[in-house]
C-alpha cells in the first residue's frame, strides 16, 4: 500500500475518488497524462487495495475503499507512539 502511495499521480487520483466515484476517462480528463496512463496508475491502487472497481455497462467506475488507509493510519499512530516514549525516555536520560 505504501508504494502505491509513493507516487504524486497516485496520489492525487486517490484523492480525487475520495471526492466522488470517477471512471478512468473523467480522471484522465483532468491529468496532463493518457487515459491509459491512468487505467496503469488505478490498477495500482486497485492491486494495493485502495480502490474497488464496479463496471456498469461499458464503463468501469472506481471508489476509494477506505479501510486500508484506516488501518495504515492506526498503525503509525501506534508505531508513532512508541517513539514518542523512547524518544522522551531518551531527552530524560540526556538532560540529567
Amino acid at each position: 500500500m505504501f508504494g502505491a502511495l509513493g507516487d504524486p499521480t497516485r496520489r492525487r487520483l486517490l484523492s480525487a475518488l475520495a471526492q466522488r466515484p470517477a471512471t478512468a476517462t473523467e480522471l484522465a480528463d483532468d491529468l496532463p497524462i493518457s487515459r491509459q496512463a491512468v487505467v496503469k496508475h488505478l490498477t495500482s491502487l486497485k492491486d494495493a487495495g485502495l480502490l474497488e472497481r464496479e463496471r456498469a455497462g461499458r464503463d468501469v467506475r472506481y471508489r476509494v475503499t477506505p479501510a486500508p488507509l484506516s488501518e495504515a493510519v492506526s498503525w503509525m499512530a501506534e508505531v508513532g507512539s512508541h517513539w514518542d516514549k523512547r524518544l522522551a525516555a531518551l531527552t530524560r536520560t540526556l538532560s540529567r
